[in-house]
């Protein structure tokens, strides 16, 4: 049995996961500063978003838009990020750098 990565989306997606990792707050900070960042809230799958952007699925990404799963950092996600000091997955695609804040249970 093999792990054979059978299609372009897989492999895409493949890359994408192993290109993510995780940044703290002052590390987010900077491309914050730059206005690239787009949040990603904790119901949606990281990679598969990621995917959607690299991939250019204009569709999917003004549906997270439009239902407020994804939006791009503003002042207020800068505030709290500052007070509570959070973690991040996240992947970049160019020119984005797309966060989803870690929640632990």
């Amino acid at each position: 049995m093999t792990n054979e990565i059978n299609s372009d989306a897989e492999l895409l997606r493949h890359k994408l996961n192993l290109e993510s990792g995780k940044l703290t707050w002052p590390e987010l900070e900077r491309h914050y500063a730059r206005g690239i960042v787009i949040v990603i809230s904790a119901e949606l799958e990281l990679v598969e978003v990621a995917a959607s952007f690299a991939e250019d699925k204009k569709d999917n990404v003004e549906k997270w838009m439009n239902t407020g799963q994804i939006h791009r950092a503003n002042d207020g996600d800068a505030k709290h990020w500052n007070d509570s000091e959070p973690v991040f997955w996240s992947i970049v695609v160019a020119p984005w750098v797309l966060a989803q804040e870690i929640v632990l249970q």
